[in-house]
């Protein structure tokens, strides 16, 4: 959560929304390590800087923990599509064109990558990860609608790309790794 601007002020973050700012960061770092399910909130608290029973305070369960690190990761992706966008039509480009460049440069991050990825992992088994995501994809979907003229098809190739991406970067294809690479990475 950054801190709201107000005409005059800046508003200053509380100690307890720092720290759980510092444990959403650490979250994420820790989580793309070893996925949501294998990493003990332990090395969180640990990451954080926090003992393991203050994390409880702040996060009462693993579950909330892990549901509020995927909908940060969420966030970052919905922010930058939507910054992505606005630049486009201040510039007069296109916007879809210019989300997709700011995916691409998302997930040369590799803690947002695997959080990306541990994501739709742990949806499988977490019916609270799984809510979580289809929330932000339908809030997503209905931005990319919003800022582009494109078609349903076209969305739903754009969405379907972005997997592909996601899954390519995963497992490090490159160029080098042959003409199927240089195809599934262009899309």
């Amino acid at each position: 959560m950054t801190p709201t601007a107000t005409t005059s002020t800046k508003r200053t973050l509380s100690t307890a929304e720092a720290r759980r700012e510092a444990v959403l960061e650490a979250g994420m770092a820790v989580f793309a390590e070893r996925g949501f399910l294998g990493t003990p909130t332990t090395e969180v608290a640990r990451a954080a800087g926090i003992s393991q029973a203050y994390l409880f305070r702040l996060f009462p369960t693993k579950s909330d923990l892990v549901v509020a690190v995927v909908r940060r990761s969420n966030e970052r992706i919905y922010e930058a599509f939507e910054a992505a966008a606005a630049r486009a039509h201040a510039e007069g480009t296109d916007p879809f064109e210019a989300m997709a460049n700011s995916y691409s440069v998302l997930l040369q991050d590799r803690t947002m990558l695997m959080t990306q990825v541990h994501q739709h992992a742990a949806a499988a088994s977490m019916p609270e990860v799984a809510e979580a995501s289809r929330e932000w994809f339908a809030q997503l979907y209905a931005l990319v609608e919003r800022v582009t003229d494109m078609t349903e098809e076209e969305i739903h190739r754009f969405f379907a790309t972005g997997m592909l991406l996601n899954v390519m970067a995963a497992i490090g294809v490159t160029d080098e790794h042959g003409d199927w690479a240089k195809v599934l990475r262009v899309c």
